[in-house]
């Protein structure tokens, strides 16, 4: 692993450290979103944005030119993006952490909004909303400040880690499981929500990201979408079996979280294969780490629809026909 820094580290810790992990992703994307933090109010003694190459074919730092002096520059062999964030966690000194991904953004003003929020509330996880379209909202809403488990006991979450900024010195040694190429970030944020004391939501759609159908998430053939439901597997099984050991408010919001995953678990492998013989083997072994019927909770309508369906082979079949149809009109 080869390391190169150009940052001038100031006294005092920087307030947010940017860790922005990239493979192969296109040297404008990049750019654009070096930039997009760049632009933030920040002086540079308080950013510091570390740019992690998972081993890209060629070099990003070969093009960004100045861009190149205002960060800390890592590149790895070819790990996965997993490792690539955990390399960034163990470099960064900023009292918040924020992930982005090289082709994605922060919405200027709504990120401002979120900063504020940090810096006024104290809280420790600020999660914010996603966008794909430029957004010039100036208004939003922000939700009382709650504890991470009354959060997770009371609603749902966004799983993906880039949708908040979170205070570093609360996440510990907690770090992404190695191996899980997809929905990594459902195992970390839900783990790393729980840990928090004081939460706010905010509707500040801070976040564009970039929908990039040659991005591994987005592959289509077959392979690619059994790998992704392995991974998501995985992810379940892994948080179900921390339940054990948690109080029980954590336990109930965990709980709620692992049965939400194995929902939308669920859903994907009926839309992704349509392979009713692959579903009920995959159901058969739900139902041996017994996560499988799903558990009669009143979470939200959807659920309780999407549980009834289930417990059936009729509800199954209906299930089978309507919503690979219904995935492909959405």
């Amino acid at each position: 692993m080869q390391a190169k820094s150009t940052h001038t580290q100031s006294r005092n810790l920087p307030f947010v450290s940017f860790i922005i992990p990239v493979y192969n992703v296109p040297d404008d994307m990049v750019k654009e979103c070096i930039k997009s933090i760049l632009r933030l109010s920040l002086r540079k003694s308080e950013r510091e944005i570390i740019l992690v190459d998972d081993g890209s074919d060629v070099s990003p730092l070969q093009t960004l030119g100045e861009l190149g002096d205002q960060l800390i520059y890592i590149r790895q062999k070819n790990s996965g993006v997993s490792s690539a964030r955990n390399i960034g966690m163990e470099l960064a000194h900023g009292e918040y952490i924020q992930f982005i991904d090289g082709d994605d953004m922060l919405q200027h003003a709504a990120y401002e909004h979120a900063l504020d929020i940090i810096r006024y509330e104290k809280a420790d996880i600020v999660m914010f909303d996603f966008t794909n379209k430029p957004d010039n909202t100036i208004s939003y809403e922000d939700q009382p400040i709650v504890t991470g488990a009354k959060l997770m006991q009371e609603s749902n979450i966004h799983g993906s880690v880039c949708g908040l900024i979170f205070r570093r010195d609360m996440a510990g040694s907690l770090r992404f499981t190695p191996g899980i190429r997809y929905g990594e970030d459902e195992e970390f944020t839900a783990q790393l929500v729980l840990r928090a004391e004081r939460v706010c939501r905010t509707s500040a759609k801070a976040y564009y990201y970039r929908i990039r159908p040659t991005s591994a998430v987005n592959a289509k053939d077959m392979r690619s979408r059994l790998s992704r439901l392995d991974d998501a597997k995985a992810v379940i099984y892994n948080l179900y079996e921390k339940t054990d050991t948690m109080p029980l408010i954590e336990r109930k919001a965990m709980k709620r979280r692992v049965a939400q995953l194995t929902m939308d678990y669920i859903y994907n492998i009926i839309t992704q294969t349509q392979d009713r013989k692959y579903l009920d083997r995959q159901l058969n072994e739900l139902s041996q780490k017994g996560l499988f019927p799903l558990p009669d909770k009143n979470y939200t309508a959807k659920y309780k629809w999407f549980r009834r369906m289930t417990n059936s082979g009729f509800g199954l079949t209906i299930l089978m026909r309507t919503l690979p149809m219904l995935d492909k009109e959405r």
